[in-house]
């Protein structure tokens, strides 16, 4: 049974920093590509950034250059660095997993964690 677990959230000022992490357990798959998601109250759940087994990243315009996705050395585990936190990224963050290629769409994506909640005040 594949889990994911993600860590990391919690509450923090506009303008700092939080790192998520994502740990993939339960089945051993190669060729996986992991990606983490948000949710904000009253909206659908967007994308965020992906990285796939080869480590090409892609992340949304939204967080480009304040976020970053990143695999640990074992490849079942992934960050999301986030710097110059706003307000507007308060959501529940949850992190996914597919076997393939990269991907940005929700519906690519087999197995979800139970997310982690980021508030951000201003």
């Amino acid at each position: 049974q594949v889990q994911l677990v993600e860590s990391g959230g919690g509450l923090v000022q506009a303008g700092g920093s939080l790192r998520l992490s994502c740990v993939l357990s339960g089945r051993n798959f190669a060729n996986n590509a992991m990606g983490w998601f948000r949710q904000a109250p009253g909206k659908e759940r967007e994308f965020v950034a992906a990285i796939a087994w080869n480590d090409a990243r892609v992340h949304a315009d939204s967080v480009k250059g304040r976020f970053t996705i990143s695999r640990g050395n074992l490849k079942n585990t992934v960050y999301l660095q986030m710097n110059v936190l706003k307000p507007e990224d308060t959501a529940v963050y949850y992190c996914a997993a597919r076997i393939g290629a990269i991907a940005t769409m929700r519906s690519a994506y087999d197995y979800w964690g139970q997310g982690t909640q980021v508030t951000v005040s201003s």
